[in-house]
């Protein structure tokens, strides 16, 4: 049944849309749960959820400072060309509604930042108790840090071309030139180094991971064949697995717990706008709608 939320009316299918979008993770989350209980959690979870953001909205938009063209353009170009995003499929006539609920979000989001201004970061203690409570938390699988030079094998290079390119390159290293600026100078994929920064096992393909996880730290590979190219790798770290310390999980903790805080601000002025608001079921053979709270 819609509702009318301060005169604005929210149709079905919006709750739907985010019952459908809930079900999954709260049949996750109790797997031993009848699917029927799940759908009536999701379908109740759904109704809050959409009620509060209607109300967040609603006040965004009473906000009578404009969103600058420049930041709505950036964020649509954003949206637009990110993997998923809408560039040439927004149907006609719907672009300037797509811009409208781009310049919603904006709002929200600012709304969002007024609200959550002073919210207090957690001080050191907390962290430290945060970090002993839930400790287990903190496994970090194996690590490796490590750098490469590779010669791409694709339409533009073939295969003893780049295998010819590598082994010059080979060539160079064992004259004594830097890895790090031979891999700037003729990799292809230059800069940093080559450097990849820390990893675990699964992130690179497995016939890279098979040769960084087996070198010892500042050891230099041979030659060796990839999906990609061929690749020469250079390791100056490995971390076993275990539990982070304190100081490595500290960054973790305080954006997990100054974001519990903001959303805890967040909601409890939701909550506010819901005790003033006129919410009212509105069925759909009748003209006069029914108080819902």
């Amino acid at each position: 049944m819609p509702l009318l939320i301060n005169g604005q009316v929210v149709e079905d299918g919006e709750f739907r849309e985010e019952a459908d979008r809930l079900r999954p993770r709260l049949a996750e989350s109790m797997p031993d749960s009848d699917p029927l209980e799940i759908g009536m959690r999701a379908s109740e979870w759904a109704r809050e959820n959409v009620i509060e953001r209607v109300l967040l909205q609603q006040e965004a938009l009473r906000d009578p400072e404009p969103v600058p063209p420049e930041l709505i353009e950036n964020a649509i170009q954003r949206l637009t060309s990110q993997p998923g995003g809408r560039s040439g499929c927004i149907l006609p006539g719907k672009d300037q509604e797509f811009r409208r609920d781009v310049e919603t979000q904006l709002r929200v989001d600012r709304l969002f930042a007024k609200l959550t201004a002073n919210v207090d970061r957690p001080r050191k203690s907390e962290v430290s108790d945060f970090y002993r409570a839930h400790r287990n938390q903190f496994f970090v699988p194996e690590l490796v840090n490590a750098a490469h030079i590779v010669k791409n094998v694709d339409e533009k290079t073939d295969e003893p071309t780049a295998h010819q390119a590598i082994t010059m390159i080979q060539g160079e290293l064992r004259n004594g030139r830097k890895f790090e600026e031979l891999a700037d100078e003729f990799s292809d994929c230059p800069g940093s180094g080559g450097g990849l920064g820390l990893f675990p096992r699964g992130q690179m393909v497995d016939e890279f991971d098979a040769v960084v996880f087996s070198l010892a730290p500042g050891g230099v590979s041979e030659i060796f064949r990839s999906p990609f190219g061929f690749h020469i790798a250079k390791v100056y770290e490995h971390k076993p697995e275990g539990i982070a310390s304190l100081d490595e999980a500290r960054g973790e903790i305080e954006r997990r717990l100054l974001g519990e805080r903001r959303q805890q601000t967040i909601a409890e002025f939701a909550g506010e706008l819901r005790a003033k608001a006129d919410i009212r079921k509105v069925p759909r053979s009748s003209s006069a709608p029914e108080p819902a709270q």
